[in-house]
């Protein structure tokens, strides 16, 4: 039997094993988190993990469909999924229903589909395809493309305005340095998010200066810093530098210096207007920057209180004080992450963790093997973005980042997350599968 019909033999079990026991354990911990006494069946429709099994069983049935396509279809079909999407991103802006003040969703009876979920895999196809086409990543249109193909579902997503769903689409720069990005770039990304902290931080410190603007005083403490590393890098040029490459130099730190100082001005635009209120209270209380009398910072701190409360092997299921009556909000979407903490302690968020580790580990150990190059760089994209999703879910509930609203993977309760991380799984999948018969 030749590799091409053997592709049934060659679908990556442990994959499929991690994916189904992330779906169960987080349907699980569901249940737990919206139980309910008079209504204890775990099918009952009135209640999320009622509707989550119906959400669990269609996306079954999409993966099993997505493993009987042939791969090269995904390939070739790219660009229309990615086109497709966009539609449908344009289109929720006008007849979408309105949830949490974010025009994201079409409303299908008591159950709501919000396709910025299917743009992570439309997106990850698109670029893939894109890249695999490339050499290298090296010369400035071939950069502003793939960078105009993750960025056009950001803003159709951001005019939602949908700003947690929209940053995953950073994950994708951890696949443009894989491919090729001067890490120079990469570097500057970083300096840019330290630059935007540190603005956000000082923004109302006076710092004893007579301005009746704190904000202004911020901003020119934070000029006079850039303008003294400026300085300092000028004494190190001079003397260390051969003359030669002196004036380029030199031109480099003054366009850093003007670049830096244009730079803090658009994050205080961004801050002010593109930021809803709530948002902007919960990042300046996570950085300190508020007092939080209002409980602005409830949801991190009820959170906190249940993890923490959970100790080292947990309350048991079902025994979740906090959880059981609802003192955390949200606790069966972006904070389900802390009913596991509280039934099953350490022991238990350390599983979750280590299981979503050697999920990831292994979608990199699948792409390293793959004679695709598609393949390979599509597989990056699900490592990088199962990787972001961590991160933040896991550092929202703990204090560590902001609450943005991300969902953690096959754990959140959420048709339309469920159905596209199961889209995203299935599609390596059947790529990897046809990997021996691979020529490209």
């Amino acid at each position: 039997m030749s590799a091409r019909e053997n592709v049934a033999a060659n679908f990556d079990r442990p994959i499929l094993l991690i994916y189904l026991a992330l779906m169960f354990m987080g349907w699980a911990n569901i249940y737990s988190a919206a139980y309910d006494p008079d209504h204890a069946s775990i099918f009952d429709q009135s209640k999320e993990y009622g509707k989550q099994a119906v959400w669990m069983g269609i996306s079954l049935l999409l993966g099993t469909g997505i493993l009987l396509i042939r791969g090269e279809l995904f390939r070739e079909g790219a660009y229309l999924v990615y086109g497709l999407v966009l539609l449908l991103l344009a289109a929720v802006l006008v007849v979408g229903k309105e949830v949490n003040g974010a025009k994201a969703w079409f409303g299908v009876g008591s159950f709501g589909i919000q396709p910025a979920e299917f743009a992570k895999f439309a997106t990850a196809l698109a670029l893939s395809r894109y890249l695999a086409g490339l050499k290298a990543l090296i010369d400035l249109r071939s950069r502003i493309t793939a960078g105009a193909i993750i960025l056009a579902p950001v803003a159709l997503i951001m005019l939602q305005p949908d700003t947690g769903t929209a940053l995953v689409s950073g994950a994708f720069i951890l696949v443009l340095y894989r491919e090729g990005l001067s890490g120079n770039i990469l570097l500057l990304a970083i300096l840019a998010a330290v630059l935007s902290i540190l603005s956000l931080i000082v923004k109302g410190a006076t710092f004893g200066l007579p301005f009746t603007e704190a904000t202004l005083s911020g901003d020119l403490f934070l000029i006079a810093l850039i303008t003294i590393f400026a300085v300092l890098g000028w004494f190190v040029v001079r003397n260390l530098v051969l003359k030669r490459h002196r004036r380029r130099f030199y031109g480099l730190i003054i366009f850093g210096w003007l670049g830096s100082a244009a730079f803090i001005g658009s994050v205080d635009y961004a801050f002010e207007k593109v930021l809803a209120p709530h948002q902007r209270d919960r990042i300046l209380v996570m950085l300190g920057q508020m007092e939080d009398p209002q409980g602005l910072g409830y949801n991190v701190k009820q959170s906190q209180t249940a993890i923490g409360s959970g100790g080292f092997s947990g309350k048991g299921y079902l025994e979740g004080t906090l959880t059981k009556f609802k003192y955390v909000p949200m606790q069966s979407t972006d904070f389900i992450f802390c009913t596991v903490g509280e039934e099953w302690g350490f022991i238990g968020t350390s599983f979750v963790v280590i299981i979503f580790t050697v999920l990831i580990l292994r979608i990199i150990q699948i792409s390293d093997r793959q004679r695709s190059k598609f393949t390979r760089i599509y597989a990056y994209c699900v490592a990088s973005i199962f990787f972001l999703h961590l991160m933040i879910n896991v550092g929202m509930t703990i204090g560590l980042a902001p609450v943005i609203g991300i969902p953690l993977p096959f754990f959140s309760y959420g048709g339309s997350s469920m159905m596209g991380f199961t889209i995203l799984l299935g599609i390596l999948l059947r790529l990897d599968a046809e990997r021996l018969s691979q020529l490209r």
